[in-house]
């Protein structure tokens, strides 16, 4: 399970890259696709949080047992 610690850095990364090309589509006023990037971004950075979150749920169940 050690591969769910680098995952969730795959969405945090995920989710800038869709925020700078959310940004560079907004400036090519391209609101359509621009609007498409940055709910992937905001959905790449809440699965960082919720992954983080959940490894952490997992390390403690762990350490009691």
């Amino acid at each position: 399970m050690n591969y769910l610690r680098f995952t969730q850095y795959a969405y945090l990364i995920a989710g800038l890259v869709f925020a700078v090309d959310a940004f560079i589509k907004y400036q090519e006023e391209e609101t359509n696709k621009a609007i498409i990037s940055a709910i992937f971004a905001v959905i790449g950075v809440f699965m960082f949080f919720f992954r983080r979150n959940y490894a952490k749920r997992f390390d403690q169940r762990n350490k009691k047992e």
